[in-house]
């Protein structure tokens, strides 16, 4: 049964003022022994769900039921993301060592192990697709340099170009596993990837990742837990980035920017998020969403300001790649879904 509890509930005031948008968060699943960081929604039908200790769900009718299992023999892997590409087709990466990628075919019923690095030092961040063939994940660097890994069949076999992209970090430069978006694609091979701790970065590529450039974003930088969490871009110039630092929740200085030129030049918004926040998602050119362990915060004018929705926990949001449907989730596996009316 669907879990209908409302999270909270206000009006956004657009600006022309003439008319209001109510926008609710409506609880359709909690309570699994899981933290859940990743989140593929489908379709207006279809998302699924990872999390720790080996945990995924699936969902085929719009959350009001959930496929629920811990893989079998990865009971005590953290599946920090997934990407799903129909009801029957996902895959998922861990966090840490070792890092193993899984997919399935079967809705879930088996999963094969497509790639596995079992050195102590590997940790992978997130991944992102530009279609059902070509992808690419992202890790921490190892001597210095940001470790990803590309695929051209759905994931089924992965290269180690990290030696060829060369990407440089700094000490005590990494990426976050924290929603699986501080990577994203954009069509015709755009890729940005997000940076914190000493130093926060965003690097970007015009040709599927082959070659890299970085630029330095003003977000809150210079320890292990600040700097861009994630990224989202309505197109290749339009783009936000959130973050904050996760051990100060609350604090909201320096947390969001926004960027017109693809990520060369960073502007904060007149009225940030409320604290730290793990993920943004574009639900329309000017309608944005944010959502972090302090709250969930909407923007309704191209992120420029942003409303406190509700300050309920979660770690990740994403809306359908093919359709209107959004979704949040968070720790106890509690799953979400983001409901705006006119």
């Amino acid at each position: 049964m669907t879990i209908k509890s409302y999270l909270s509930l206000f009006l956004l005031l657009v600006s022309c003022g003439c008319y209001a948008q109510q926008v609710t968060l409506d609880m359709l699943q909690q309570g699994k022994p899981t933290s859940i960081r990743g989140l593929s929604v489908v379709d207006d039908s279809v998302a699924w769900v990872s999390g720790s200790d080996g945990w995924i769900a699936k969902t085929t009718d719009r959350g009001n039921s959930w496929d629920w299992q811990q893989v079998a023999g990865y009971e005590e892997i953290d599946f920090r993301d997934i990407e799903a590409f129909s009801a029957h087709e996902a895959l998922i990466i861990s966090a840490g060592s070792p890092l193993v990628i899984l997919s399935t075919s079967d809705g879930g019923n088996t999963w094969q192990e497509t790639h596995r690095d079992d050195r102590p030092e590997i940790f992978f961040d997130g991944m992102d697709f530009w279609d059902a063939g070509a992808g690419m994940a992202y890790g921490d660097p190892i001597n210095g340099v940001m470790q990803l890994l590309a695929t051209g069949d759905g994931g089924q076999t992965w290269q180690d170009i990290s030696s060829k992209a060369n990407i440089q970090l700094v000490e005590g430069e990494a990426g976050f596993a924290a929603s699986g978006t501080g990577i994203r694609t954009l069509s015709g091979g755009r890729m940005f990837i997000g940076t914190g701790g000493a130093r926060s970065r965003l690097f970007s590529s015009t040709d599927y990742g082959r070659t890299w450039s970085a630029h330095d974003c003003p977000i809150v930088q210079g320890a292990p837990s600040t700097g861009i969490f994630s990224i989202a871009f309505w197109n290749g110039k339009n783009g936000v980035v959130v973050g904050g630092d996760y051990l100060q929740d609350t604090a909201r200085e320096l947390s969001v920017f926004l960027t017109a030129d693809g990520g060369l030049t960073w502007n904060p918004p007149m009225v940030g998020t409320f604290g730290f926040r793990s993920a943004v998602e574009y639900i329309g050119e000017k309608t944005l969403v944010a959502a972090g362990t302090s709250g969930v915060d909407v923007s309704l004018d191209g992120g420029k300001t942003w409303k406190m929705l509700a300050n309920d926990s979660f770690h990740v949001v994403k809306k359908a790649k093919r359709g209107e449907w959004v979704v949040l989730a968070g720790a106890a596996g509690k799953i979400a879904e983001l409901i705006m009316q006119p």
